[in-house]
């Protein structure tokens, strides 16, 4: 009898075994068939954002002939930007780029139409330094790195049309329209300086924007610093020490402080940049305009106590017609 019964002992372990090993296989092929992970469905928007620094094209504005990344064929246009969430954009770098225009129409302004949501990304930069060779030496412009994070693109900004003789004017009005940037040269040395296009006014060689369209103007650069920051002896524009404390030897006795003098004395200094941009692609139906752009600004000066070296900026701008 022992015998007889001993399939019946033995049978609900096999059943067992067999019933693991079925739910092993079929989790194994569910996981196969899972959706993909959050981190691989942003994907696409990282591969974009790679070509849009990537991709390289000339471009000539006015008498300056130069080269400048331009965006690719799958750079996101306006309306796709805004039918992405903050989720999708966030972590991608998409919120430091100008959108695409797609598109080479004509669009003629009235006089009273505004420039609405421009966007003005740099995507290259170089300093002015004086290089030796031959014992000579020479002012040339290094390519330098941008060390600042992506925060550096301008955006809102907007302003007013108007005309002249014909041509198109732009006033700059308000907008995100300053972006504390620094860059580094080959050698180490970093640059501070404070990319803008306040108070722009800038004069077009036509009535229309189209393909070829040119303006460029001039603009006021504020100082890197304002008037409330302390440097490391405390000292400021409108608070703080007038003088380095931990250092009244050298400013005492007959010359006073005229080896600190500049480091003492703060100043705010707005100096002028200018820019000229050229028109590309022209988007009728949704009144918008792209092109390039090449700027030129002083750096920082530390507040007066330092000779401002000379910036030369290159990209890429967007704007919208209302």
């Amino acid at each position: 009898s022992s015998l007889s019964s001993e399939p019946h002992f033995h049978l609900p372990k096999i059943t067992m075994k067999f019933t693991v090993a079925t739910t092993l296989a079929l989790a194994t092929t569910a996981a196969a068939f899972a959706p993909a992970p959050v981190a691989q469905r942003t994907t696409q928007l990282s591969a974009l954002k790679d070509d849009l620094a990537n991709a390289g094209k000339a471009a000539l504005i006015g008498a300056v002939a130069f080269g400048l990344a331009a965006a690719p064929a799958q750079a996101l246009t306006k309306s796709e930007l805004n039918e992405l969430s903050y989720l999708q954009v966030k972590g991608t770098g998409l919120a430091n780029r100008c959108p695409e225009v797609v598109g080479e129409g004509s669009i003629t302004p009235k006089s009273g139409q505004k420039l609405i949501d421009m966007c003005i990304e740099p995507k290259a930069w170089a300093v002015e330094e004086e290089i030796g060779k031959g014992g000579k030496t020479e002012k040339k412009f290094v390519n330098s790195k941008v060390m600042t994070r992506q925060t550096y693109t301008l955006d809102g900004i907007e302003g007013v049309l108007d005309s002249a003789g014909g041509s198109i004017v732009f006033k700059e009005k308000e907008g995100i329209d300053y972006a504390p940037t620094t860059v580094q040269l080959p050698g180490g040395e970093r640059v501070p300086f404070l990319f803008t296009v306040k108070d722009l006014v800038a004069k077009g060689n036509g009535p229309a924007f189209k393909p070829g369209f040119q303006m460029g103007g001039d603009f006021n650069t504020p100082s890197y610093r304002t008037g409330l920051f302390l440097d490391p002896k405390g000292r400021g524009g409108t608070t703080g020490y007038d003088m380095a404390v931990a250092l009244p030897g050298l400013q005492s006795g007959e010359e006073g402080d005229d080896e600190l003098f500049k480091e003492n004395n703060k100043t705010f200094d707005i100096t002028q940049g200018r820019i000229e941009m050229e028109v590309n692609k022209v988007n009728v139906e949704e009144s918008e305009i792209g092109g390039v752009f090449v700027a030129t600004q002083l750096s920082d000066t530390d507040m007066g106590s330092k000779v401002p070296k000379k910036i030369l900026t290159k990209g890429i701008f967007y704007a919208k017609i209302d």
